[in-house]
C-alpha cells in the first residue's frame, strides 16, 4: 500500500490559522511592521542650549614636539634626529567639527513558529490576541543593540508532529532503519581471505553507531514529544542607527584618521526628536544636522518606532606643524584629545629587519 495515500507529506505547509486575526493578516510576509500612529501628538523638538565656548586652546610647541618624539620612538624604521633636532617654524590650528546623529529605534516583525510541546496551555481564541505593537515589552538601555523573541499571548495551539507521524521517532537515515550497516572490511560477505571477518565476526554486518542499532532516532522536530506547540512569534529589535559627518576644513590630513580619536564635546542633546542645529557657527554642521535629521526620519519612521535621538558635536583638536630639517620643510599633524600624530614624509628612515 502506498503510505503517501495515508499520511500527509513530511513538513506539509500548514494553513495560516491567523489570517483573520487583526494585526496578523500578512504574517510571514517578511519585513518590519509599521508602528501605529500615536494617539497623542508628539511634542515638537526643542532647541538645545548654545555653548559659550566653541574653541579649544592652541597646542603648545612643547606638547607638539613631545607627541612627535613619542610617535617616532614607536616606529622601528624612524631615526630620532628630525623629531629631536628639527626646528618647528609654524603651527596652524584647525577647528575640525564632527557631528554624530544617533536614532534609537524599535522594530517589530511576526512569523508563525512551532516548538516541541512541553505541556503549555493552548490559549488560541480563549480571548483576542494583542496586535504586534500592543504586546508589552521592556525597553533595554537606550542607544544599545538588543533583540527579543516573544510568544504572542492567545495564539498558542497544539498539533500532531507530521515529521514522525506522532511517534516521536524517525527511521535512521544512516542505516535506512535496519539498525545495521554492511561491514566495510569484508563488503558484507562475512569472509576475509577465506576466514571469518574479524570486523563483523563473520556476520557481514555492523551495528549502526548513529542509532545504536535501534534503526530509529529521536525526531529532531518534536524532540520525541510527538506533538508541537504552534504560535505567533514576535521579534523585537532595538537598533542604534548612527551617522557621522566630519568637517575637515582642508587641513591636509586624511579624514578617516579623525574617526579614531575623541574631541571636545560642544553640544549634546537627547530627545524623542532632536532639533537641527540652526545658529551653529559652522554652516557645514548646520546643513549636515538638518540633512541627517530629515534622512533618519524618512528612513526609519516608516518601519520602526523612533524612541530617542541623540545629537552630538565635537571639536577635534587638529594642528598642522611645519618643521625644518637639513634645509627642507616637512609636516606632521597632531590631532584628537589623545594627541595622536600623523606623518606622511618622515625624512630619516632606515631599512630594518624584524626577526
Amino acid at each position: 500500500m502506498n503510505s503517501a495515500a495515508i499520511y500527509p507529506p513530511l513538513h506539509a505547509p500548514a494553513a495560516n490559522p491567523f489570517a483573520n486575526l487583526p494585526g496578523y493578516e500578512g504574517i510571514g510576509g517578511g519585513g518590519f511592521l509599521p508602528p501605529p500612529i500615536p494617539l497623542q501628538p508628539v511634542a515638537p523638538p526643542q532647541p538645545g542650549p548654545t555653548p559659550e565656548q566653541w574653541n579649544i586652546p592652541a597646542l603648545s610647541e612643547d606638547v607638539a614636539r613631545e607627541a612627535f618624539k613619542d610617535y617616532v620612538e614607536s616606529q622601528c624604521c624612524y631615526r630620532s634626529g628630525p623629531a629631536n633636532e628639527g626646528v618647528i617654524n609654524n603651527m596652524e590650528s584647525y577647528n575640525t567639527y564632527r557631528l554624530r546623529l544617533e536614532t534609537f529605534t524599535e522594530s517589530r516583525s511576526t512569523e508563525m513558529a512551532e516548538k516541541p510541546y512541553e505541556g503549555e496551555t493552548a490559549d488560541f481564541y480563549t480571548q483576542p490576541a494583542p496586535t504586534p505593537w500592543e504586546v508589552q515589552v521592556k525597553t533595554p538601555e537606550l542607544f544599545t543593540k538588543h533583540a527579543e523573541e516573544i510568544r504572542v499571548p492567545y495564539t498558542s495551539n497544539i498539533k500532531e508532529c507530521n515529521a514522525c507521524y506522532s511517534k516521536g521517532t524517525v527511521a535512521c537515515k544512516d542505516c535506512e532503519g535496519k539498525g545495521y550497516k554492511q561491514c566495510k572490511n569484508c563488503n558484507g560477505s562475512g569472509k576475509k581471505e577465506e576466514e571469518n571477518c574479524i570486523g563483523c565476526n563473520g556476520t557481514g554486518k555492523n551495528r549502526c553507531s548513529k542509532c545504536s542499532g535501534e534503526g530509529k532516532k529521536k525526531c529532531e522536530i518534536c524532540k520525541g514529544k510527538k506533538k508541537l506547540l504552534t504560535f505567533i512569534k514576535l521579534k523585537v529589535e532595538w537598533t542604534n542607527n548612527v551617522d557621522n559627518h566630519v568637517v575637515e576644513q582642508n587641513s591636509g590630513i586624511k579624514a578617516e584618521e579623525l574617526h579614531t580619536v575623541k574631541g571636545k564635546e560642544l553640544h549634546k542633546m537627547t530627545q524623542n526628536m532632536v532639533y537641527p542645529l540652526y545658529g551653529f557657527p559652522n554652516p557645514a554642521i548646520v546643513e549636515a544636522s538638518d540633512r541627517l535629521i530629515k534622512e533618519h526620519q524618512s528612513k526609519y519612521a516608516q518601519t520602526s518606532r523612533i524612541l530617542q535621538q541623540r545629537q552630538t558635536v565635537e571639536l577635534i583638536p587638529l594642528t598642522k606643524v611645519s618643521y625644518k630639517w637639513k634645509n627642507s620643510i616637512h609636516f606632521f599633524y597632531v590631532y584628537g584629545n589623545e594627541n595622536k600624530v600623523s606623518v606622511d614624509d618622515y625624512p630619516e628612515t632606515c631599512c630594518c629587519v624584524i626577526l
